[in-house]
């Protein structure tokens, strides 16, 4: 399985598509298909017949998913897309650093 640089809760900055140059915070990373769910990005609809859940039918508007490649990490100090880079620091802790600042964006649970 593929190990991607961009977690659920960060802001993406979307370079590709017809929702280009939008920002977002991701709401849910698919590393199966290697795509991301971003808040207020690639809005699709949805027509759900009614049902159990649904006493009524409805058309639902909902985020779809997005290639992971066409979004980049929003840096904090800048606010500016930035590259993502792992360091690991003297202690053994391995961060998740901005290419452009060089900030220390946060640190990762698993160590290598």
């Amino acid at each position: 399985m593929a190990h991607f640089r961009i977690k659920t809760g960060d802001t993406v900055y979307v370079l590709t598509g017809k929702d280009r140059a939008m920002t977002g915070k991701v709401l849910r990373v698919i590393p199966e298909k290697e795509q991301v769910v971003v808040e207020g990005v690639n809005m699709v609809t949805k027509h759900r017949k009614p049902g159990n859940s649904y006493q009524q039918g409805e058309i639902a508007h909902m985020e779809g998913p997005i290639h992971i490649s066409n979004v980049m990490l929003v840096d904090e100090k800048t606010k500016q897309p930035t590259k993502v880079g792992v360091k690991t620091l003297e202690n053994g802790d391995r961060v998740r650093i901005s290419k452009r600042s060089g900030e220390v964006i946060d640190t990762l649970t698993n160590k290598r």
